[in-house]
């Protein structure tokens, strides 16, 4: 029987510091890192995604970064592909994918080799609900996801309007919930000989961070950058535009509400996100939870951690 390859994760909630601990972690294993956020995949989208930037890479290979238009969409299909392609070219460099990022259903993707029915459309009924969602509301749409499949109207944010068409296309289609579709996939074994290990901290802790984190992509010129996105054509349609920071923003300069207001909402649904984050991780197989707290909030001492124990899943 053919040997599993080797995939190390390392993920967590917005915010809790996995991109410091990802650049020590790829240098001690030999690895490449494959970004796994939904955000960081655009080009001109460089603060309000916290991208990493070129001398924080330390010269360690980065990957599926800066990769698209805003213009075009991200999804879970376009990420599995271009993850799996990657993978390939650092397995035959000889060195160690390791993902990192926040986008919980993009790791399962490629970590459980998920199947997607891409091309089982109904077009007529995809259409129906875009004019139902422009006409009534999002949350129209998504109170129609809640009655047929609560699971997946739970993960999905009402403001996700493509994700919540595609849940209620594939049960218009298959008279089943896709969130029993992805359990199933999600009991399948891996391919990977795999560790997979979520960053996690105190609530007040963690949400402290990303006040200060908001507070700080402000004193950058994240507003700069929401207007040069905006002068480009970019509008709230967007997929890309639906990020955290950049939907809000876009409110304040269409004169929704002042700026102070927009700052709040960004930190307020920032939060909510990493509430999120950390219910999809907790229903996760196999996954090493890392409190900070526990290590004394010492990287040393967690990447030390991290590499012993993928030393020795090695050696069994």
């Amino acid at each position: 029987m053919e040997k599993k390859k080797q995939l190390i994760i390392l993920t967590g909630p917005t915010a809790v510091g996995k991109t410091e601990l990802s650049i020590g972690l790829a240098k001690a294993i030999g690895g490449e890192i494959i970004s796994a956020d939904s955000m960081q995949v655009y080009r001109h989208m460089d603060i309000g995604s916290a991208k990493i930037t070129k001398e924080e890479m330390q010269g360690v290979p980065h990957h599926l970064t800066d990769i698209l238009e805003p213009f075009e969409e991200c999804n879970v299909f376009f990420f599995q592909k271009a993850a799996k392609k990657a993978m390939e070219g650092i397995y035959e460099r000889g060195n160690i994918p390791l993902i990192v990022g926040g986008t919980g259903f993009y790791i399962q993707s490629v970590l459980y080799d998920i199947a997607f029915h891409e091309n089982e459309t109904d077009l007529s009924y995809r259409v129906r609900l875009e004019q139902l969602a422009e006409k009534e509301g999002a949350e129209v749409l998504h109170q129609k996801l809640r009655e047929v499949d609560p699971v997946s109207a739970g993960e999905i944010h009402p403001n996700n309007i493509k994700r919540v068409i595609r849940a209620l296309e594939y049960y218009h289609l298959n008279h089943l919930p896709i969130s029993l579709h992805n359990e199933a996939e999600r009991q399948k074994e891996s391919p990977y000989d795999f560790r997979y290990f979520v960053l996690t901290d105190d609530r007040a802790v963690l949400y402290e961070r990303i006040d200060k984190r908001v507070d700080k992509m402000m004193e950058q010129g994240l507003l700069d950058e929401v207007k040069k996105l905006r002068e480009m054509g970019c509008d709230r349609e967007l997929v890309s535009m639906q990020g955290l920071g950049y939907k809000e923003l876009l409110g304040y300069l269409e004169g929704e509400y002042d700026l102070e207001r927009a700052v709040y909402l960004i930190k307020r649904d920032t939060r909510h996100f990493a509430k999120r984050q950390l219910t999809w991780f907790r229903r996760e197989r196999d996954v090493t939870f890392i409190n900070k707290g526990e290590f004394g909030y010492d990287n040393e001492k967690i990447l030390a951690f991290m590499t012993e124990s993928i030393k020795q899943e090695g050696r069994q």
